[in-house]
This record gives structure tokens, C-alpha cells and sequence, in this order.
């Protein structure tokens, strides 16, 4: 269990499923998050994922949402990368920035990571100002990245941190 500010964070299991579907499943999360028809296979899906590392986060005492992480092993190129989605309820909170700090810090100490990126869509004005808060930096734009549900290929922008940017 990892201890931020105002969020915890623990490993997300088959019991958060429904929550975190429903979570998924609002337009503002879905529109960037999708994953198909059945979300909570979706969920599934990436809590089986031995690749992933997903948490729940927990603000008082219930789950808004999950951030995940997974790392590149080889050593001449070793980062971790994440991405996170919380129920629009809670935006505007600053939890996400806290959830992001807690997982960076836990990834630098415990882990040794040294480097983190995160890939949001571009259009996504948002998730991209608040990454930037805690030190992330636009890398460049990732064209036609993503195809949407609209069947349309739509770009992402690449961000890295570095671990002595992280803004506590």
C-alpha cells in the first residue's frame, strides 16, 4: 500500500473490478480510456496482465479510479511508463498529481527507475496540463497514434519525467 497526500494506492483486484468499470464506462473517462463493449473484461484484462502493475486509488476511504505502470528491463533504455483514470467526480481535486507523485516516488526509491513517460492524447488539454504540473515535459507528438472510436486515427503526445523533476 502506497500512502500520498490525500490518495492511497494498492494493488487493484477482481473485487474492484465493477467500480473501476463503472469508472471506465463515464464519457469522460471512456472517450480517452474506451476498451470495447464489455468493460469489465476490459478491467480484467489488465489486472491479469503480468506486465502491468495496477492500483486502485482510494480517496476516503473508496476507489476513484487506477493508475498503472509498467516498466522497460533493458538496461540501456529502463523507464517506467503509466497512465491513470479517475472518476470525473473527484477532477479538480489535484488527486490524479497526487496518485502520479506517490507512484514516481515509490518507482524511484523502491525501484530505481530514473526516467517515466505517459502518452496521453493529444486533444487531451486536461490530463496534459496536469501531468505538466508535476514535471512531466512534452516530448513530441505522436501521429495518427491511436485509432478512436470513431474509426479515425487520432495523435497522442509522448511526456517524460525525470526523476529529479518530479515536483513534490
Amino acid at each position: 500500500m502506497l500512502r500520498g497526500r490525500t490518495v492511497t494506492l494498492r494493488p487493484a483486484t477482481a473485487g474492484d473490478v465493477p467500480t473501476l468499470a463503472a469508472i471506465r464506462a463515464t464519457p469522460e473517462v471512456r472517450r480517452w480510456w474506451r476498451g470495447g463493449d464489455d468493460l469489465p473484461a476490459a478491467v480484467r484484462a489488465d489486472l491479469a496482465d503480468e506486465a502491468l502493475s495496477v492500483y486502485a486509488v482510494e480517496h476516503d476511504g473508496r476507489v476513484v479510479g487506477a493508475i498503472q505502470w509498467h516498466a522497460e528491463e533493458d538496461p540501456d533504455y529502463r523507464h517506467a511508463s503509466m497512465d491513470i483514470f479517475l472518476d470525473p467526480a473527484v477532477r479538480g481535486a489535484g488527486l490524479g498529481g497526487d496518485a502520479i507523485r506517490t507512484l514516481a516516488r515509490h518507482l524511484i526509491d523502491e525501484h530505481g527507475h530514473h526516467r517515466f513517460t505517459i502518452d496521453p492524447a493529444a486533444a487531451n488539454t486536461a490530463a496534459i496540463r496536469a501531468y505538466a504540473k508535476i514535471g512531466f515535459r512534452p516530448v513530441g507528438l505522436l501521429r495518427r497514434y491511436e485509432r478512436g472510436e470513431d474509426g479515425r486515427w487520432h495523435d497522442g503526445l509522448l511526456m517524460d519525467l525525470l526523476a529529479e523533476d518530479l515536483a513534490d
